[in-house]
């Protein structure tokens, strides 16, 4: 049975009549449209934050002004309205232009703009439709994702990664969603992940509880590591994609344990959540076109195929035909993922994959992870 997520007492009597009792909200979308708190009115209990929690991924001008409130630290900004007052706003900052859709926009609502020609332009396409753009400055570093659990009070950290976000080899081309990941992210030493907890993510759970927001589910924190300190790029509700794919492959502890815990406040009962040290990478096939307008109807094949037994494929974007046959639907496809001792083992056996697939009308880039292999090589790993 099919059911619209927007359609949240549809959602809550589909639980009641079938003894669903617990409900795990995965799209930031529902979030932010409230479903979490819905389907806790109707008596459920749900991991995912509540609607105006749920901000913090919802609305970038709400996170920045939070971080300005509670003194965390991340780029300089200007929250814009109007097409005028962001082509005005523009005289405070210097080239690189960083230009963020205020709302979601599946990972691609960011503009990095070399020049104020391309910034305006930019800052055109976006207010072609009523909205707030926030313009930040660039912050030069490199960028990873830090995950925790919380229920509101207890905070526990999750998990590594870092995502690649721009299009093409050699982060060349547009932003995505992400094509592709791997965890753990190394370069986020135990010292900065410390740091990271101290001065970004427990004020903001402690100032959204102190606001009557009280944050519970997971926290994605984009952080960039500056030559000043981690500072917060910005934060997702959900666990993302494809970040997800590749700490489930290294999660060892019981995931749904953490997560009701996290809904029944319970979460400062529980051991550390316990990782392989194994490197998991994952590499997106997406579709020809993507990020822009995706090819949509071609077939794949070869999916029952994988050189490893670490090796596993995930589906994002796939469906059907009339005849049984897989075919692309969406824009990224396929996610490739694989464990490995290190990063470049890990990467050779999802590569080795990938090439096991027939996807005539897909692409991927080739060189996910290519920061930490270098980083491996210079170490001698």
């Amino acid at each position: 049975m099919a059911l619209d997520a927007t359609d949240h007492a549809a959602v809550a009597a589909f639980c009641n009549a079938n003894g669903v009792d617990f409900v795990v909200i995965g799209p930031e979308a529902p979030l932010v449209e409230g479903l979490a708190d819905s389907l806790r009115a109707a008596g459920l209990s749900v991991f995912g934050p509540s609607k105006a929690a749920a901000q913090l991924e919802g609305s970038k001008g709400f996170t920045k002004e939070l971080c300005e409130r509670a003194g965390i630290p991340t780029a300089g900004y200007v929250r814009t309205r109007s097409l005028a007052e962001a082509l005005a706003a523009l005289d405070r900052f210097k080239p690189p232009f960083v230009l963020k859709a205020d709302g979601l926009a599946a990972g691609k609502g960011v503009v990095i703009a070399d020049d104020r020609a391309a910034a305006e332009a930019a800052l055109g396409d976006m207010f072609s439709v009523p909205g707030e753009v926030v313009i930040e400055e660039f912050m030069a570093g490199e960028e990873v994702s830090f995950f925790v659990l919380t229920d509101g009070a207890t905070v526990v950290s999750f998990g590594t990664a870092q995502d690649h976000k721009r299009v093409g080899n050699g982060d060349t081309g547009p932003n995505t969603g992400g094509m592709g990941a791997y965890s753990p992210a190394r370069v986020l030493t135990p010292e900065l992940r410390g740091e990271a907890i101290e001065r970004i993510i427990a004020p903001t759970v402690r100032t959204m509880a102190e606001e009557g927001m009280p944050y519970s589910g997971v926290l994605y924190a984009g952080l960039m590591l500056t030559s000043e300190g981690p500072k917060l790029v910005e934060y997702n509700c959900r666990f993302g994609d494809p970040e997800c794919q590749v700490l489930m492959m290294r999660l060892e502890s019981d995931l749904g344990e953490y997560l009701l815990a996290c809904a029944d406040s319970s979460l400062a009962s529980l051991p550390p959540p316990q990782f392989s040290a194994d490197t998991a990478l994952t590499v997106v096939m997406a579709a020809n076109g993507y990020p822009g307008t995706p090819e949509k109807g071609g077939l794949i094949v070869g999916l029952d195929v994988t050189p490893s037994d670490d090796a596993i494929v995930f589906h994002a974007g796939t469906a059907l035909d009339a005849n049984g046959n897989v075919i692309a639907d969406g824009g990224r496809v396929l996610n490739v993922t694989a464990r490995g001792h290190n990063v470049a083992e890990a990467q050779h056996s999802a590569y080795a994959a990938v090439d096991a697939i027939d996807f005539p009308t897909g692409f991927c880039r080739r060189d996910i992870g290519w920061r930490e292999i270098e980083r491996e090589a210079g170490a001698g790993v």
